[in-house]
């Protein structure tokens, strides 16, 4: 299992890192409700301050069993969802997707983790890696591509970070003679990293208001009227009527 992979000094590399990123990306979302799918065993929702926070899967030690593209939960009801690296071990990705959306109220934040087919690591997985082990047997899913996804679902992104630039070495001797690449990595090749976390918010589409296009007319000044008057012998005149004349701003 993935858990098992974590324990390991690959694992261990890339779990230091993400508990940081995922300690950010949820600190400062607020609510009721945060759900964690996949990895039951690892809290990435320790530092967020939401009151009910769960775990759900299919994995033992989950408090909520069900699949992740079959969820419990009413719709537009959950805060935050944590998808750390379930995206890529699942067969049904989108559908992952689709669900996590529905259960999600309107402004609610998603919190994704996953490998970065463009980096030494997909290099890795492509080139000769068994595919019968974690995490070369999961599907590397770009973050282009991730973004098309969300977008196509409403989702907006607002955050996320690329890391875990050193190769994937198993030993942890080598990883760490390879820290030195983090922060040449963030520098000089940002988007090469093994890993990334991204954080989006989901939008709906709200009523707009259409007013008619009046057009707004000054009113016309009334015109004085002719007065009518008598001169001594009694003859009415009648006084021509006189023109105001307008300044030149036109006011």
């Amino acid at each position: 299992m993935l858990a098992e992979w974590f324990d390991t000094p690959q694992g261990c590399y890339v779990l230091g890192w993400e508990q940081r990123q995922f300690d950010s990306a949820v600190d400062d979302v607020f609510g009721y409700y945060a759900v964690q799918l996949g990895l039951p065993s690892l809290d990435f929702l320790r530092e967020n301050r939401i009151p009910c926070r769960v775990s759900c899967g299919l994995e033992p030690g989950a408090r909520v069993r069900a699949a992740p593209w079959a969820l419990p939960f009413a719709s537009q009801d959950i805060d935050l969802v944590a998808l750390p690296h379930v995206l890529e071990f699942s067969q049904n990705p989108h559908q992952i997707l689709r669900e996590a959306e529905r259960v999600l109220m309107p402004g609610g934040s998603i919190v994704i983790s996953g490998f970065n087919p463009l980096s030494l690591w997909g290099a890795k997985r492509t080139l000769g890696a068994r595919r019968d082990q974690y995490p070369w047997s999961g599907r590397f899913i770009g973050l282009l591509r991730l973004r098309d996804w969300l977008h196509l679902l409403g989702f907006e992104l607002n955050g996320g970070r690329f890391g875990c630039y050193a190769p994937p070495f198993s030993t942890t001797r080598w990883l760490e003679r390879s820290r030195f690449m983090e922060k040449a990595g963030d520098r000089w090749w940002p988007i090469a990293g093994g890993v990334y976390v991204v954080r989006a918010v989901k939008h709906t589409v709200g009523m707009r208001l259409v007013m008619p296009s009046w057009k707004e007319r000054p009113a016309r000044k009334k015109a004085l009227a002719p007065v009518a008057q008598r001169d001594g012998t009694g003859k009415v005149l009648t006084l021509p009527r006189t023109r105001t004349r307008r300044p030149p701003n036109g006011r």
